[in-house]
């Protein structure tokens, strides 16, 4: 196996998860666990994640340098190569100009990080740092630069120490697979036998071993993660999972129908429908702020599941699909990452809760969940269903959510996966939908002058949620979705169309 120890990198989970679909274990811990416990792992290899800070910092957080003793091979990656530069003798500073996004990286010598690249010839990686090393340890190679980073990459070959200041993990750095890969087998001499079906053997053993004889109350949204999660527990205590469908009134159209027709056939008795919608919109009343309709949403998601349990005997346990890029945005759980947005379901929680959580895929990202729901037999259609976020259209209604304005996005979001399915596209993007702005704008309607709403659409692709491109829509399909939210859905002048990647924007707008 392969441990990461995680200093707060937004990308820390796609380190794990690169090496995993390199069918190698690896497991994330934070950065300050006990130096035995590391020990006790028996690992291959350790890689030092990113994180937010700058080392030259009082409060950087660090390792214990004891942790360079261990007779296993060490990759800092980006804050982890500056932490291993400082702790053999190097310096680092403020750069004079900060490196975000693609650059050109240059192999300066031949090593076996970078086997199979041609030294001199260029290779497009991803950066993310505003620090700059001014000086690298004695003795040490450089391996490798950008017009930015004279150090891009360094090495002690006899020790099997490296450092990286770009970030293999991501999917814009072209070859970094097989930066990872190269670390993993050629340094760390691992092997390729770990698979889905030794994870879903795992957790299985894992939630038998958390519920005991216990009762499970599943959030079933219809959506691929809470799908899986509830066919996984299913799978591990049978009929004493119940699964529990709330209509928050935030759902797209006709969202409600589909799902319960789906799950009641799946799941007979085991399947409960509620309607909460008055409750969730009256909670919502006059509320702008995404954070705090985030928090109110997750609040009473749990209210409303807590009177089921009471109606339905007791149960002890409730089960989320939450996913590793929900932790990762609300809440620093495995290390000191920065908060973008609570997620419903992690940091939008109530700290009084009177559930045990079981999220039996909080480590996994939305493609890793796909492939594991295949091996569970779920249909096709189901694995294939686009992201939809749990507090629904609340986030895609800017500003105050009501009635008038969720029917107006709801009839303007159904063009759109209309017109994206017609073209082909559904399966091939990641996420499609519709937002509708809290601004209005003068339009000429019927020759008469018109004060309506904008909508934008919004329609991303990536590999797992954590980056994403927009999305280069042929003219001809953003014409067709145009003109007809225009011409079908009372109350719009206007749509645009959203051209931000991820980052620096997020792919939901709230």
């Amino acid at each position: 196996m392969i441990v990461v120890l995680d200093f707060g990198s937004q990308y820390t989970q796609l380190i794990a998860r690169r090496i995993r679909e390199s069918k190698v274990y690896c497991e994330i811990h934070p950065f300050n666990v006990a130096l035995d416990k590391i020990t006790a792992l028996n690992p291959k290899g350790i890689i030092l994640s990113g994180g937010p800070a700058s080392v030259y910092q009082d409060n950087a957080p660090k390792v214990a340098p004891e942790l360079f003793a261990l007779p296993v091979p060490i990759l800092g990656i980006c804050y982890g190569m500056g932490l291993v530069n400082l702790q053999f003798g190097g310096s680092a500073e403020r750069a004079d100009r900060r490196e975000y996004g693609p650059a050109d990286l240059i192999i300066d010598n031949d090593s076996d990080l970078f086997h199979g690249f041609a030294i001199g010839a260029p290779t497009q990686v991803w950066m993310s740092h505003g620090d700059k090393m001014t000086s690298f340890p004695q003795g040490w190679d450089i391996l490798a630069h950008s017009s930015n980073s004279p150090i891009a990459s360094f090495a002690d070959p006899s020790r099997r120490f490296f450092g990286l200041q770009f970030h293999p993990e991501v999917a814009h750095t072209a070859r970094g697979r097989q930066v990872l890969d190269n670390f993993v087998f050629r340094i760390c001499g691992d092997k390729p036998d770990w698979t889905m079906e030794h994870f879903i053997d795992s957790s299985v053993q894992k939630i038998r071993d958390q519920v005991g004889a216990g009762r499970v109350l599943c959030a079933l949204s219809g959506g691929v993660d809470s799908s899986v999660a509830a066919t996984l527990i299913h799978r591990a205590i049978g009929e004493r999972l119940t699964c529990v469908f709330v209509n928050n009134g935030l759902l797209r159209k006709d969202e409600a129908e589909q799902v319960c027709g789906l799950f009641v056939e799946r799941f007979g008795a085991s399947f409960r429908y509620v309607d909460a919608t008055d409750a969730f919109l009256a909670d919502l009343k006059g509320i702008e702020d995404p954070e705090i309709k985030r928090k109110r949403i997750g609040y009473k998601f749990i209210q409303v599941f807590e009177e089921e349990a009471r109606k339905l005997g007791e149960m002890e346990f409730l089960a989320q699909g939450t996913l590793y890029p929900d932790v990762i945005e609300s809440v620093s759980v495995l290390g000191p990452s920065a908060t973008i947005k609570s997620h419903h379901n992690v940091g939008g929680l109530p700290t009084n809760m009177k559930f045990q959580l079981i999220e039996p895929l909080r480590e996994l990202f939305k493609d890793e969940v796909r492939v594991l729901g295949k091996e569970l037999g779920l249909p096709h259609d189901m694995i294939q269903r686009q992201p939809f976020p749990g507090p629904g259209l609340a986030i895609r209604v800017l500003g105050e959510v009501t009635e008038v304005r969720l029917k107006v996005l709801r009839d303007a979001d159904v063009i759109v996966l209309d017109e994206i399915k017609a073209a082909g596209l559904y399966e091939k993007v990641w996420q499609s939908f519709a937002v509708l702005l809290p601004v209005k704008t003068v339009g000429v309607v019927g020759d008469e002058r018109s004060y309506e709403n904008v909508v934008a659409l919004r329609v991303v692709d990536s590999q797992d949620g954590m980056t994403a491109n927009w999305v280069a829509l042929p003219f001809e399909i953003l014409g067709r979705i145009s003109n007809r939210i225009l011409n079908e859905v009372r109350g719009v002048n206007r749509v645009v169309y959203d051209i931000s990647s991820k980052p620096p924007a997020t792919i939901e707008w709230e």
